[in-house]
C-alpha cells in the first residue's frame, strides 16, 4: 500500500500538502500518545475525538478540501470534487466535522483503540503500550485521510495553491 507521499509523487503541490499535514499529524499523535499513557479509562477516547475533530479539518484545508474552500470553487469544479468524494468513499473529506462523524469514522481503528484501553490495566508496560498504540492509531487514521484527500484532489483535477 503506497504512502500519502508516494501517491502525491507526481504533483509538487500535493507533496507539499502532505508534508505540512504530516507535521500537524505528528504533533497531534504525540499529544494522543501522552493522553493514552494516563491511566484514566476513557480519557484518551475523549482526547482522541477532540484531536481528530481539529486535525481532519486542518488536513482538509491543506488539500483545498475544507467546506468553505469547496464552496468558493466554480459550480462545475465543485461538482467534480463532490463526485470525486463519492467515488473515494470518504465521509470526512469536504465535510463539517462533528463528534458523531468522528466516532463513525474511527470504527476503522476500533481494535487498536480497544487494545489501548486494555493495555492501561498492566502497570508501567501497559502505559507504554497504550501510548504507542495511541500514537500509531492517530498516525494511521491521519495518513489514510491524507490518501483520501489526495485521491479526491487527483480525481477532481484540483489545483492547489
Amino acid at each position: 500500500m503506497p504512502t500519502a507521499l508516494q501517491l502525491a509523487a507526481d504533483d509538487a503541490a500535493l507533496q507539499s500538502a502532505v508534508i505540512r499535514s504530516r507535521k500537524l499529524l505528528h504533533k497531534r499523535a504525540m499529544f494522543a500518545a501522552v493522553a493514552s499513557a494516563v491511566p484514566v479509562p476513557g480519557l484518551d477516547w475523549a482526547v482522541d475525538a477532540a484531536l481528530l475533530s481539529k486535525l481532519i479539518p486542518a488536513i482538509n484545508k491543506e488539500f483545498g478540501l475544507a467546506p468553505e474552500q469547496i464552496d468558493q470553487l466554480d459550480p462545475k469544479k465543485r461538482e467534480q470534487v463532490q463526485k470525486a468524494v463519492a467515488m473515494v468513499g470518504s465521509v470526512l473529506v469536504g465535510k463539517f466535522i462533528s463528534r458523531d462523524l468522528i466516532i463513525k469514522a474511527t470504527t476503522r481503528i476500533g481494535t487498536r483503540m480497544a487494545t489501548k484501553q486494555l493495555a492501561k490495566y498492566i502497570p508501567l508496560a501497559g502505559q507504554l503500550v497504550a501510548a504507542s498504540v495511541g500514537y500509531a492509531a492517530i498516525r494511521y487514521f491521519g495518513e489514510e485521510h491524507m490518501k483520501d484527500c489526495i485521491r479526491v484532489a487527483q480525481q477532481a483535477q484540483l489545483r492547489l495553491n
